[in-house]
């Protein structure tokens, strides 16, 4: 007999706690979508297609939609030409230091682009430090234009650099999973080298690389501060941040923001269609013996150099931007002429900086709150609780996951103008609101996870004597699932720390800057403004690499799932 703790039952209380939790998702992520279909395909309370009919008319909008679609696709291919050979080295072979080589493959994770952007500037400008120095050894006769196209590469290097790990991650993900023999099977048929790759493996590790490729795409074809620093303006992402202005005479931005979430939700869909719908499975066998073989020397030399070269390559905009935040003076050299850490003091003393930091640690402490109570809460039913619309629920949470950033803040800016939530009044409710919405589905999977690993007995006993199912949740299940909760909560915290697009489109008064507000607008100060940006953006790299270390050591291998649409 199934106790009442896990029955069907809608009893008063959880009745309360689903409205709730409507209320909470209609009117800060429905609504805000809503209003923004509403005004991109009604005019005067007519369904009208009017504004994407001008906006496909307008040059400069046709140019953004172009460059974005091709940002997207020019840094999934290069992505994808980083990580499928650092994938194979690593899955198909055996050799001493291959645990701190995938390690090291990881740490470019840890800077967003958007910071990146600022220490890469300095190095590849047209008199940066990697021409002045081909120049000085007299490689090259004019300075080297690294960034052709108005920055369109710059935007893509930095978006493959950063993004690299999650397309291999996901490719050695799928190509562990391939039966070996089946590949074996193909060359005792006369199939190797390209030809093998391309009809059995590639087709076998399909929904892991095309689940990376989803990812990869998106971000790039939705991200606002990458292409602000490098002043690369004709893409969909800074076209709706300009418009933020002009809401209301100029409603191009609804259907530009519709235009990004059809493209957005369309991937998802192909990807759940395409992936979900084929049959990938392989026969059912006994114990196979490991794809893996051990690299013989010269192969060991081959991988190391490989590997080692796209780490450091990885690491530049790193190493630019703690160069640039500890030099005092770096123009037309190739390392900086006088160093200070003085920049690292002075970002808790200069007026703008240090509230910023404030405002940061602020908002991402209310916001984690909120995720923590919302967390527990809607992992509690998913895993404690069978009521109708329980599959509703998990996706509308996880919703966020795959809606980019400046969709929200844009629907949140057009959908809440002219009432108490107005960002032009008073933007740190809805700055608090965004960025808990933003990683709620973190601290969801965290939380879930630890529900998932937890025996109900102890529950279930909890019950049998008498103690009611908040008690039973206070003082039995949360103790035991405390680490899931504390690494999620570490998680979302640091990730709101540096959340850019919400940040950049919300903060729209610099008494409410947050760090990544700041950081942009320092960079529009010719003086010192690169160097205090540089300062700031390794705090939140410090900061986001002890979060991944905290969150991956507590939740290990299931740290994937919190990425998981």
């Amino acid at each position: 007999m199934p106790l009442r703790y896990f029955s069907s039952d809608l009893t008063p209380g959880l009745k309360v706690l689903l409205g709730f939790l409507v209320l909470f998702f209609g009117a800060f992520l429905l609504y805000p979508l809503f209003y923004v279909f509403a005004n991109a395909f009604y005019t005067d309370g007519t369904f009208s297609l009017t504004f994407f009919g001008l906006l496909l008319q307008n040059p400069v909008q046709q140019r953004s939609l172009l460059n974005s679609l091709e940002l997207g696709i020019a840094a999934t291919i290069v992505t994808t030409l980083i990580s499928l050979p650092i994938a194979h080295a690593l899955v198909r072979y055996d050799f001493r230091g291959k645990g701190i080589l995938s390690g090291l493959l990881l740490i470019p994770m840890v800077m967003p682009p958007f910071v990146g952007a600022i220490g890469m500037k300095q190095m590849f400008a047209r008199f940066g430090s990697i021409n002045l120095l081909l120049l000085e050894i007299g490689i090259i006769d004019t300075p080297i234009d690294w960034f052709g196209g108005g920055g369109f590469w710059g935007v893509v290097i930095l978006e493959a650099l950063h993004l690299y790990p999650i397309m291999y991650l996901n490719i050695a993900a799928g190509l562990a999973n391939v039966d070996p023999s089946l590949e074996e099977s193909a060359r005792n048929m006369g199939a190797s080298g390209f030809r093998l790759f391309r009809t059995v493996t590639f087709p076998l590790m399909l929904p892991g690389y095309f689940a990376g490729a989803i990812i990869v795409f998106i971000w790039a074809f939705t991200d606002l501060g990458t292409p602000l620093i490098f002043e690369f303006r004709e893409v969909v992402a800074v076209q709706i941040f300009n418009m933020m202005s002009d809401l209301h005479e100029n409603p191009m931005g609804y259907a530009l923001v519709v235009f990004v979430m059809i493209v957005t939700l369309a991937l998802f869909y192909l990807s759940k269609k395409f992936i979900g719908g084929r049959r990938y499975e392989m026969m059912g066998r006994g114990h196979v013996v490991s794809a893996s073989r051990p690299a013989t020397g010269v192969e060991m030399a081959v991988i190391y150099a490989g590997l080692l070269s796209i780490v450091g390559i990885a690491l530049i905009p790193h190493f630019s931007v703690l160069l640039t935040s500890v030099s005092d003076r770096w123009f037309m050299t190739v390392l900086p002429s006088e160093y200070t850490t003085a920049y690292y003091g002075s970002i808790f003393d200069h007026e703008l900086t240090a509230r910023a930091i404030k405002n940061s640690l602020i908002l991402s402490g209310l916001s984690t709150l909120v995720d923590i109570v919302l967390g527990i809460l809607i992992a509690y039913l998913l895993t404690r609780r069978r009521f109708p619309g329980k599959d509703l629920l998990d996706a509308v949470t996880m919703l966020p996951l795959a809606l980019p950033g400046l969709v929200l803040a844009f629907g949140y800016v057009a959908g809440f103008s002219g009432t108490f939530l107005d960002v032009r009044i008073w933007p740190v409710p809805l700055l608090v609101i965004s960025y808990a919405v933003r990683r709620l589905p973190y601290m969801v999977r965290s939380a879930y996870a630890g529900f998932q690993q937890m025996s109900v007995a102890m529950e279930e006993a909890s019950m049998n004597m008498g103690a009611s199912p908040f008690t039973t949740l206070w003082r039995i299940t949360m103790p035991l699932v405390i680490a899931n909760l504390v690494a999620g909560a570490i998680l979302a915290f640091s990730f709101a720390m540096l959340e850019v697009s919400d940040s950049l489109i919300l903060a729209t008064k610099e008494d409410d800057y947050p760090i990544t507000k700041a950081i942009y607008a320092l960079m529009g100060r010719i003086a010192d403004g690169p160097y205090m940006a540089s300062a700031m953006g390794m705090l939140g790299m410090v900061l986001l690499a002890c979060s991944l270390l905290v969150t991956g050591k507590v939740l290990g291998k299931k740290m994937g799932e919190l990425f998981k649409v």
